[in-house]
């Protein structure tokens, strides 16, 4: 049986992304390993000429503490060991952050939420996992959402 010891999860807040939280946390708990979260400030400026500056920068990185300061509770409630880092790289997409942040790291596994989405909604709004399942070097477990 393979045992995971660094396990890198990406959160954002939602449904889909708890559930993969506690997914990784139940993993790292059994192996007495490390979880890292992180979240991924997402501009999206990839896509459009949109670009998060002043203000709105400022409150994506203040948003990404409370998510991530949420999950580190999640984790010394249940008594694993846990880190946290805010990924603000623009012009990179969500897959590409997580797969250097997991190489960076030494992660041997990611835990990643999936919402699912198919037909125009995938098309439209792309698939975080799946960037993530292409371009990771290390195993990813995708989570489907409640």
């Amino acid at each position: 049986m393979t045992v995971f010891k660094k396990i890198l999860v990406p959160i954002d807040g939602s449904d889909t992304s708890d559930k993969a939280m506690r997914t990784a946390l139940d993993l790292t708990r059994e192996a007495l390993g490390t979880v890292r979260f992180v979240h991924v400030i997402d501009d999206d400026r990839h896509l459009t000429s949109y670009e998060l500056s002043g203000d709105l920068r400022t409150y994506a990185h203040h948003n990404a503490r409370e998510l991530l300061q949420k999950a580190m509770d999640a984790a010394s409630a249940m008594g694993v060991n846990a880190e946290s880092h805010v990924v603000d790289k623009p012009y990179r997409r969500l897959g590409e952050s997580v797969a250097d942040e997991a190489a960076d790291w030494g992660a041997d596994l990611v835990v990643i939420g999936t919402h699912g989405r198919r037909g125009l909604g995938r098309l439209l709004l792309g698939s975080g996992a799946e960037q993530v399942l292409r371009l990771s070097g290390v195993p990813v477990l995708v989570v489907r959402g409640p």
